[in-house]
Order: C-alpha cells, then sequence, then structure tokens
C-alpha cells in the first residue's frame, strides 16, 4: 500500500494516527466498493470517542494506493 502526499497531509491536519489507518485496513467494522474503482475501510475508533474513520484506497492501481482519510461525520449522526 503506498500513501500519496496527500494522504499524509490530510493524516496530520486531521489528527488521524497511523495504527488507527492500519485497524480500519486489516480489521475494517465495513468496506464499500465504489463505482469509481475505490474502496473505503471504515472502522469505528474507541479511542477517538467511537467515532468514525473512512479511509479511501485507489484499489485499481498495483500498488493500491491511499488517497484520503477522515472521521465521517455522517455515520455518526445514523447512530443516534
Amino acid at each position: 500500500m503506498e500513501y500519496s502526499r496527500h494522504f499524509d497531509k490530510m493524516l496530520e491536519e486531521r489528527e488521524i494516527l497511523a495504527k488507527w489507518v492500519e485497524q480500519a485496513i486489516t480489521a475494517p467494522d465495513k468496506v464499500e466498493n465504489r463505482k469509481d474503482g475505490t474502496r473505503h475501510y471504515i472502522k469505528k475508533i474507541a479511542e477517538y470517542e467511537n467515532r468514525w474513520l473512512r479511509v479511501v484506497i485507489n484499489a485499481n492501481v498495483n500498488p493500491n494506493r491511499a488517497i484520503t482519510a477522515f472521521f465521517d461525520r455522517r455515520l455518526r449522526r445514523k447512530e443516534t
């Protein structure tokens, strides 16, 4: 898995730990395959107030490339 410069920058700006990204990719709560060729790994991060982390990967390239990661507020709203 390759990390793009944008991906690294987003992790830093959004204070997302690399271990959380690894958890999302290796043991996701949900995986969504999108028509645009991206794969979304979704994981609830207990250490971060049970917020949902979404990691977006370009699955059309080899090696796969991490595009972005963010805490998905839409998923949090669906829980309440």
